[in-house]
């Protein structure tokens, strides 16, 4: 399949289209800029409450005037490009594909020789955030702002986050010296109010959402060698010293090979201008900062080590050091015995991330700006993805779907479908699907093994639940119709292997409230799995919701990544900083539901997996899940990531 890298099929047409946008542009932006100025968020409201001073509202009052009357010269040459820009619409493509070729050892081409489909397996990393970068008139309803800065810092976010080296602890014990459980999180030192790092001693306390405890083999039983395709090449070896036998040494780390996870998070640009970008020296959201770098890692390394070795330096000087920053922690330990997998609320986005799916990037701007940032961790990057005007949809459209798509590995086939039947405020943009067919490796027998991933973004209304069911029924219709279409293999003759299938993004619905029970007992929850829950309306108890009550997000308690993760693993911070399923009681406000309700908040950002559908006798089974703090301030939603692991069969190893 041809993947399109231009919005139109010819230069002539992106000519007209170019000369259509520079008159509409101006009148979209004072009209864009007048109304903002009238929507102030609470960050805002504070600084105007806390400083007499404050000119907010003096430039509202003189600008206000300006603006308008270039609004209204504006307007004849915006109706000349709208006529224009309107039919140009229905030869528009419904995407643009970015490639920007990296030939080191991270890059595409890099990745699919490291697995071969045989050994133990191999794991993949999924994240999915609601970015809400909506013109600025329209973010400011969900109480954010200045939208262009907002997507460059979160793109600088994401690319830090997950370019960082990801941590291998082992357990030096008399009972145990074998590999704990294999974390995507990292390790730093924690810090304290200045900012400065500090040396862990070697017995690590609680410092993110976890506990070390030195007998401890994090409560299920030790994975022993790492499997082909776990990337210990990419991973930093830590050892926490306890009187292993011999010292316990584990494997190093290939310094070579990690030179290509290194050149990612290498270099911060300019922080952004909103309240929550500028962060202090060893914070954690920006990772650029000089005490979240590698002498952090170093500190901890010697710390770690000095009870078994005599040399702490020596071992310092086999770290892999590029790392732009990496993440106060201990090693994992597993909050429920019986569940099969770790999971965690974490400050970072997961290191070695493989794919990331986003929603509410509707902005074109701020699209671009995000694909820069994240060209410097993701190689594959689809944007602008949905329609414009009728084509393709019953109502005009003026924005589109805000999907937006990453990826490490090659893309092979996409297909996007707009959803047919939104409506109000919903059906002003092509909200729909996207399908995705990757390559994530090949057999010694030349077969590529593939993977696919679903992004979708549902009506958001409460009220139309009847909408988000049809909807589910179009996506589960349309995927299957992508798979036969894209498949190139026959039963007899299997050219390609199906080593996952993940659904992913903004449902609009939760597991927990009354009002939502038509999609929570929906088919396409008995066809992939939710790591997150038992059953309709019942959620595991370490689930949380993913939606953050928009009149908090500049409080003090939650204001930086560290903060938030702090809080919402307090049953009493997520009562009082995550949304929770509206009331339909007359006279309850919104503090007096919270105290009323049980539960965790609504989760409306989902991760779904299949078991079935995939080669015969491979296995996709869930290895890590994590409710990511990053981009506190940025958006109000929490990004949800997986690691997924897809174990072979016998008789392909």
């Amino acid at each position: 399949m041809v993947l399109y890298t231009a919005p139109f099929p010819n230069s002539c047409l992106s000519a007209l289209h170019a000369v259509s946008w520079a008159l509409l542009f101006p009148c979209y932006w004072l009209a864009d800029r007048l109304v903002a100025s009238f929507i102030p968020t609470t960050y805002e409201k504070r600084q105007r409450a806390d400083d007499p001073c404050y000119l907010q509202l003096l430039c509202t009052v003189l600008f206000t005037p300006i603006y308008l009357a270039l609004l209204v010269a504006s307007l004849p040459f915006a109706f000349v490009g709208f006529l224009l820009w309107s039919p140009l619409q229905s030869a528009r493509r419904p995407y643009i594909y970015s490639r920007l070729e990296d030939k080191g050892p991270a890059g595409g081409a890099a990745l699919l020789s490291e697995w071969k489909g045989t050994g133990p397996g191999k794991s993949f990393c999924f994240a999915t955030a609601n970015l809400c970068l909506l013109p600025d008139s329209l973010a400011r309803l969900n109480n954010v702002f200045n939208t262009q800065a907002r997507a460059k810092e979160i793109g600088q976010r994401i690319r830090n986050g997950a370019s960082r080296p990801q941590i291998k602890i082992y357990i030096d014990s008399p009972t145990n010296t074998s590999i704990s459980a294999a974390s995507f999180s990292s390790l730093v030192s924690p810090q304290g109010s200045d900012g400065v790092a500090r040396a862990v001693p070697g017995s690590i306390k609680r410092t993110a959402s976890v506990e070390y405890k030195g007998d401890e083999a994090a409560n299920g039983p030790a994975s022993g060698e790492p499997a082909e395709g776990s990337s210990l090449e990419d991973a930093c070896i830590v050892r926490i010293g306890g009187g292993g036998e011999e010292g316990g040494r584990p494997p190093e780390a290939d310094d070579a090979a990690t030179g290509g996870q290194a050149r990612n998070g290498a270099g911060g640009a300019p922080q952004g201008q909103t309240p929550n970008h500028s962060q202090r020296d060893g914070d954690s959201g920006s990772l650029g900062s000089p005490s979240a770098s590698r002498e952090s890692l170093v500190k901890v390394r010697a710390a770690a080590d000095s009870g078994s070795s005599g040399e702490p330096g020596a071992t310092n000087s086999k770290l892999p050091y590029k790392a732009s920053g990496v993440k106060k922690a201990a090693a994992r330990k597993r909050r429920h015995p019986d569940e099969a997998f770790d999971h965690e609320v974490s400050a970072f986005f997961p290191a070695n991330l493989d794919f990331l799916c986003l929603q509410e990037v509707f902005d074109k701007r701020a699209a671009a700006k995000l694909k820069d940032q994240l060209h410097g961790y993701f190689e594959y990057i689809l944007y602008d993805v949905g329609v414009y005007g009728c084509q393709g949809c019953c109502s005009f459209k003026c924005l589109n779907s805000g999907l937006f798509f990453a990826s490490r590995y090659p893309i092979m086939d996409v297909a996007y479908h707009c959803y047919p039947n939104g409506r109000r405020s919903d059906g002003l943009a092509s909200k729909g699907a996207l399908f995705l067919k990757v390559q994530v490796g090949s057999t010694p027998q030349d077969q590529r093994i593939v993977g696919y991933i679903s992004c979708t973004h549902l009506h958001a209304l409460p009220e139309d639940s009847a909408i988000r069911c049809e909807q589910l029924d179009l996506l589960q219709d349309w995927l299957a119709d992508f798979r036969k279409s894209t498949s190139s293999s026959s039963t007899a003759n299997p050219e390609e292997l199906v080593a996952f299938d993940v659904i992913c993004g903004d449902f609009n619905f939760d597991n927990c409230s009354s009002d939502d029970k038509l999609e929570q007992q929906h088919s396409l929850f008995t066809h992939y799995k939710d790591p997150c829950r038992l059953g309709p309306g019942e959620e595991k108890s370490w689930a949380i919701g993913t939606l953050l009550d928009t009149d908090n997000l500049y409080d003090e308690e939650v204001c930086t990544p560290d903060n938030l993760q702090k809080v919402l693993e307090s049953e009493e911070g997520r009562r009082e900083y995550l949304a929770f399923p509206t009331s339909k009681s007359p006279g309850v406000g919104q503090k007096g539901r919270k105290d009323l309700l049980k539960g965790n908040g609504r989760r409306i950002d989902y991760m779904l997996y299949a078991e079935e559908g995939l080669c015969p006798d491979w296995k996709a089974e869930v290895e890590e899940f994590s409710f990511i703090t990053q981009l506190s301030g940025l958006t109000d939603h929490l990004p949800v990531a997986m690691r997924l692991m897809v174990s072979a069969g016998e008789e392909e190893a």
